[in-house]
């Protein structure tokens, strides 16, 4: 693991609000103590959630306050803000809003995140336990990279993608913006993906994909093997 200390805490903040109190939410709540719990400066404070949906507080024990919905939330010039919400249109409309707003956003990275030291890194990620990222990768803004993804040297991924846990893209795979990729989805090596795609689960990418598609089984085949 490279010494690159700055992909383990977010330089120069204390206070963070995070946008979405649902699963994601919960699983980034998770991500900071566990962070908190390993280093001995930089620690981070939760000073609450903003949802459009109460409920989604309710279903979960979370480390902060509901400070509120998401509509009606003035900006906080002394905290950074982590987007929470899976659906890559939904995540940047708000970011949007919220950066005209005056907003300024944080990448959240895991400890147990693999990086490259010649990987790049944009603003405005979340990104989970366990994923690796291989030499001259390079990630885009706001994408949601969840946990034990793996993605191989030399690949793009663009802004505003939702990547599932245990998915597998080989090297020099060139990912556009807004894509959502289901769980154990995977490519080939080389294979270009447009933008505002929807990759099933378990799907293998052997070919390249344009924009706006969804990619699934139409037909699944069950091999059972008959001992003689």
């Amino acid at each position: 693991m490279p010494d690159n200390t700055e992909y383990f805490i977010i330089p120069d903040m204390k206070k963070v609000i995070i946008i979405g109190a649902g699963g994601h939410g919960a699983e980034i709540d998770d991500y900071i103590a566990t962070m908190n719990s390993l280093q001995k400066k930089n620690r981070i404070e939760i000073i609450g959630y903003i949802d459009d949906n109460p409920e989604n507080y309710s279903s979960y024990q979370l480390s902060g306050p509901l400070l509120g919905d998401i509509r009606s939330h003035e900006i906080q010039k002394n905290c950074e803000y982590i987007i929470a919400i899976g659906k890559p249109d939904i995540r940047q409309q708000i970011v949007s809003s919220f950066v005209e707003k005056g907003a300024v956003f944080a990448s959240l990275i895991h400890p147990t995140t693999m990086i490259s030291a010649s990987a790049v890194i944009g603003r405005g990620n979340v990104i989970a336990p366990m994923v690796n990222l291989g030499p001259n990768v390079k990630i885009g803004d706001f994408n949601l990279l969840n946990a034990r993804l793996s993605i191989g040297h030399d690949s793009v991924l663009g802004n505003f993608n939702f990547v599932a846990p245990n998915v597998s893209l080989s090297g020099h795979t060139s990912v556009g913006n807004n894509n959502i990729f289901g769980i154990n989805s995977a490519t080939i090596p080389g294979i270009t993906i447009g933008s505002s795609n929807k990759i099933a689960a378990g799907m293998v990418l052997d070919k390249n994909v344009g924009d706006q598609s969804t990619v699934f089984y139409r037909f699944r085949e069950k091999v059972i093997a008959i001992p003689k």
